[in-house]
């Protein structure tokens, strides 16, 4: 990929990302977003938004391994940090006008509907990866040690599906369906990961001879 490409894929990439908060913005002039409950449809569309961008951040790797197309990693980071940000506004709506940020409101709101307190787990794990997402952090920490912090996006990812389908009470058609693409991505990880170490317990053999050799 040239630079040229790489750069018009990234605008490309970030303008899709930008969707959820233009239709967000859009429905508010429009006066659709105020028509019923304003508070859970701002809930709704944030959430899905950082759902949404969650699972897409999670499909670069398998992605990648599949088609051989390595720049797809470099959009990574952009996509996790959208759905950060997603995550941010969800979570301020519910703080700020659902509960008016009152703390004893919350812990009785949590007490109460168990799937509120997924859905704190999956954005408090979100925290830690977008403030090491840089490059610097990829050096104080290493790259070993922030490839498996970087592994709770697996984490959020499974407690912000749990939060969705738990939250459902009815027609649970929406939340079944990303939770299949979750389960899908994580059955694609295992497999590879079974693979690559069928593959280096084969190199170790060949290894072990040719040094004896």
């Amino acid at each position: 990929m040239t630079r040229r490409t790489q750069r018009v894929a990234k605008s490309l990439v970030f303008l899709g990302a930008l969707i959820p908060l233009a239709l967000l913005i859009q429905a508010f002039v429009s006066g659709e977003l105020l028509l019923t409950e304003p508070v859970k449809n701002i809930q709704h569309r944030t959430g899905i938004g950082a759902l949404i961008l969650l699972l897409v951040t999670l499909t670069a790797t398998p992605l990648r391994r599949l088609t051989g197309w390595n720049d797809v990693i470099k959009f990574r980071r952009m996509l996790g940090l959208f759905a950060f940000f997603y995550a941010s506004l969800h979570v301020f709506s519910y703080l700020v006008f659902d509960q008016e940020l009152s703390p004893s409101a919350i812990a009785a709101d949590v007490v109460e509907h168990p799937w509120v307190l997924l859905g704190f787990t999956a954005f408090v794990l979100l925290i830690p990866l977008a403030v090491t997402s840089t490059k610097g952090w990829i050096r104080r920490l290493g790259g070993q040690r922030w490839q498996r912090l970087h592994q709770l996006i697996y984490v959020s990812a499974a407690a912000a599906v749990l939060h969705f389908l738990w939250l459902v009470k009815l027609d649970k058609r929406e939340p079944v369906i990303y939770a299949v693409i979750l389960v899908a991505l994580l059955v694609a990880r295992l497999v590879y990961l079974r693979l690559e170490r069928r593959a280096r317990e084969g190199r170790e053999p060949t290894r072990a001879l040719a040094s004896a050799a």
